[in-house]
């Protein structure tokens, strides 16, 4: 293996607050009531457009919806970084792998210009490749962002491994045919993950680098 594909929110990233913030702004300037912390958890994992479809009242019949979906991404653009950081253990991990050799991209469904930001800012060090949501490539769960990334490390899928914290990441890795970590800190726990299967397991930075370290020495 020579190289490793992460999700970013959830998995990389505590983004919850400043995507919850993003969220209820939005909603508060359109007249609409705001969302709890543990909804907006629930919502996150399919794009900018599905988490509004499912935090506004009647979703996408909701007449005020594009607005309040262009409201959200303007606030998001200019607030993404107020407390949004790697969780525990992210970075060590990266310099572990990094000292292995071992390539490292970002997938994200979120948009493209954050994706990239948040990279830069983060692990400029450690993850050249970030790629996010834009027009002409599907979304995950599709696997074109993941091919995307997987060229431009120059790696083939059977050389990666995919880690993320969802059920949009398992069907992610399915649909690329490659083996999936999920992480049980971001936003769905282990249950839910299992349900939807979820076959390795990482509980924290420590347990996630035993595993990709142990599929890199095969």
């Amino acid at each position: 293996m020579k190289a490793v594909i992460f999700d970013l929110d959830g998995t990389l990233l505590d983004t919850l607050i400043d995507l919850a913030n993003a969220v209820n702004a939005a909603l508060e300037a359109n007249g609409m009531p705001v969302r709890t912390i543990d909804e907006i958890r629930q919502f996150v994992g399919n794009g900018a457009r599905n988490l509004l479809i499912k935090s506004l009242p009647a979703g996408l019949e909701n007449p005020k919806f594009e607005k309040t979906l262009a409201d959200f991404q303007v606030y998001y653009a200019d607030h993404c970084k107020e407390y949004t950081k790697p969780y525990e253990g992210i970075m060590e991990l990266l310099e572990r792998l990094k000292q292995l050799g071992l390539k490292m991209a970002i997938v994200s469904n979120k948009p493209d210009g954050a994706v990239k930001e948040l990279a830069k800012e983060h692990f400029g060090d450690y993850i050249a490749v970030a790629i996010g949501e834009k027009e002409g490539v599907a979304r995950k769960p599709a696997p074109d962002t993941v091919f995307k990334a997987l060229t431009e490390l120059d790696v083939c899928k059977e050389e990666a491994v995919y880690v993320g914290d969802s059920d949009v990441d398992i069907m992610t890795a399915m649909n690329a045919e490659m083996p999936c970590i999920s992480v049980t800190w971001g936003f769905r726990d282990r249950e839910f993950l299992k349900f939807h299967g979820a076959e390795q397991f990482a509980d924290n930075s420590d347990e996630l680098q035993k595993l990709i370290v142990g599929l890199a020495a095969n």
